[in-house]
């Protein structure tokens, strides 16, 4: 596999792990707050705490203005959608809808981006999905579900917009801008619902969950780079590995047997990109093959 796909690769399992206690943060907000109060709290915290790093790097510009404010919105929206519907539902149920995302990402990269989609990513996609389905079962599909679902696609399509930056561009612009460009759809959000629920512990976890998602947006800017979306978007199944793992250290919550079942069918596609993406051509793997079995020689029939 080329070092490329593989620092995606880890850059992209590593930022998974910020993704899910960004979802348990979630999980802890007050009850009287509501997602519009959150999401515009969070917003302009981001821009506080990106400030200082901006500066520190030569407060980078960037020339692709009108995809950042598009990113941004997108984004903004998505991030309203997902919040409430994590108030809304059981973190598994949001978790195994959410994660369709990758799937998302494959094949409006295959549409839009032109990349293509080969018959092993095909399955790894499905098997990651069918894993999902397993290990989470939902058992709610309402409303709620239906915006969790719009949330993946928000995601999706903001990553697959990643591509469209120049790859010299500063990772820290990507996010200044990202939020930054969010706030004023953040303000009629929260506007229209009204501000409720404001106090320390809001705040606080405000600027928890914000560094999980920061850092996870981070890693996405640079592995995105790096690879295409085809190539990297199955490693974003680890995230509900993670998200298994957290509830149980924290909440309790274990895996049954077919749960277990379903982390493998979610793990291994993983595991296994190392040879699905080795470029190993049909001659070569008979050549592979030849060694292990010397005596025998394979003919073409």
């Amino acid at each position: 596999m080329k070092p490329n796909v593989m620092m995606a690769l880890g850059l992209l399992i590593i930022g998974n792990v910020f993704s899910a206690l960004y979802d348990v943060s979630i999980k802890w907000l007050p009850e009287e707050t509501n997602a519009a109060t959150f999401v515009l709290l969070r917003q302009l915290t981001s821009i506080l705490m990106l400030l200082p790093f901006w500066i520190a790097l030569g407060q980078p510009k960037s020339s692709h203005n009108k995809l950042h404010f598009v990113r941004a919105n997108i984004g903004a929206f998505g991030a309203l959608l997902l919040v409430v519907g994590l108030m809304s539902l059981p973190l598994a149920t949001v978790s195994s809808l959410f994660y369709s995302a990758p799937l998302m990402i494959m094949l409006m990269g295959a549409i839009f981006l032109k990349e293509k989609i080969t018959s092993v990513q095909s399955i790894c996609g499905l098997l990651g999905f069918i894993g999902i389905v397993i290990i989470l079962r939902p058992s709610e599909m309402n409303l709620f579900g239906v915006l969790v679902l719009a949330a993946a696609m928000t995601f999706a399509i903001n990553q697959l917009l990643l591509k469209k930056l120049s790859a010299d561009e500063s990772p820290i612009i990507t996010l200044v801008m990202y939020n930054l460009l969010g706030i004023p759809l953040a303000m009629v959000f929260a506007a229209y619902q009204g501000i409720s629920g404001l106090s320390w512990t809001l705040l606080g976890l405000a600027v928890t969950s914000n560094l999980f998602l920061l850092l996870y947006q981070w890693l996405c800017v640079l592995a995105y780079r790096r690879a295409k979306a085809s190539e990297v978007a199955i490693a974003e199944y680890t995230g509900l590995v993670f998200c298994v793992f957290f509830g149980w250290l924290w909440f309790g919550e274990w895996l049954d047997g077919l749960s277990w079942l379903g982390a493998g069918f979610i793990v291994l596609p993983s595991l296994l990109l190392p040879w699905v993406f080795s470029g190993v051509s049909k001659r070569q793997l008979t050549a592979r093959i030849g060694q292990f079995y010397p005596s025998q020689r394979m003919t073409k029939r």
